[in-house]
């Protein structure tokens, strides 16, 4: 059993990852499980009709009981889609509490063992939204819950409310801006910390070309690291840790999830996927041997004027 490895089912979703099927998506959710993935990250937004959940819930229906009790599932409220199939942000209470109670029962489960905010409404202050999880928690609908992309301070005030246990995050090794921010502040105070876009879109799994044409509606050419000058730059630094994961006997998929749950103070990395084959990449992901460890941050730190050794 890897906890250092959440699968997060956004690719599975089909919204921005193109080509994805519901045979692929439900065989890659038990690749993960088969691997000994055993936490899942979903989302009310998750899909244009929830996709991600329904597709996560099929694969629950049909595991062992025993087996299905080992799971942990994350899912988030907060994003939702308006008229116009855009995803905005929607924090305010009564939203929160019906998205969660449609997010269940699209899983075809009773609690979540986390259930986050998943981004802060800035027309709605955020305790009020902490008191809408808050709600849930006595309802008996969520174990425990937590905030994802947050300041600190909206990490605070969210806690004054009901604690906080888990944040979630990005963190890679090309941007580790959060590692002395929200990082630092939520293993100050003894929270969960699951990072997100450890292998920036696909960037450092090592599998995307200097050349690569992305298929037309794939949103990740958006991103300034995939531009110009800051996406030759990330692929020097792959280069690197592809020389590094050959003599390793790793895949640079795997080196750069095991580095960010190496960093102080985080506690899981998500990590998406969309197709079975996928999986092996980084199924073993977790903690790297210290000497390893500084030469991936040695590698790192052409790109960072500072790295957490």
């Amino acid at each position: 059993m890897n906890q250092h490895v959440i699968l997060g089912l956004w690719p599975i979703a089909g919204v921005t990852t193109v080509g994805v099927t519901r045979e692929n998506a439900i065989a890659t959710i038990h690749a993960a499980v088969d691997a000994g993935i055993r936490q899942f990250d979903t989302a009310y937004s998750y899909g244009l009709q929830g996709e991600a959940d329904e597709r996560l819930g099929a694969v629950l229906r049909e595991l062992d009981p025993g087996l299905r009790e080992e799971m942990h599932l994350i899912g988030k409220v907060g994003q939702r889609y308006d008229e116009n199939g855009v995803r905005v942000n929607d924090g305010r209470p009564e939203t929160l509490v019906l998205d969660a109670e449609n997010s269940l029962r699209r899983i075809g489960i009773r609690c979540f063992d986390t259930l986050m905010l998943h981004c802060v409404d800035e027309e709605v202050p955020v305790e009020a939204s902490a008191w809408a999880l808050q709600r849930l928690v006595q309802r008996g609908m969520a174990k425990r819950v937590g905030l994802c992309n947050a300041t600190e301070e909206q990490r605070a005030a969210f806690a004054t409310v009901v604690p906080c246990e888990a944040i979630q995050c990005p963190l890679n090794g090309l941007q580790q801006d959060t590692l002395q921010t929200v990082i630092a502040d939520a293993k100050d105070n003894q929270c969960d910390v699951w990072v997100y876009w450890t292998l920036m879109k696909g960037l450092l799994a090592g599998k995307i070309s200097r050349d690569h044409v992305f298929a037309e509606g794939d949103s990740r050419p958006s991103y300034p690291i995939f531009q110009g000058e800051a996406r030759q730059r990330a692929h020097d630094i792959v280069d690197q840790l592809t020389v590094l994961a050959a003599d390793h006997k790793r895949s640079v998929a795997n080196l750069s999830i095991s580095w960010a749950v190496s960093q102080p103070g985080v506690t899981a990395a998500l990590v998406g996927a969309h197709r079975p084959e996928q999986i092996a990449d980084f199924a073993n992901a977790g903690p790297l041997p210290k000497p390893l460890r500084r030469e991936v941050n040695r590698i790192f730190a052409t790109s960072n004027e500072s790295v957490a050794e």
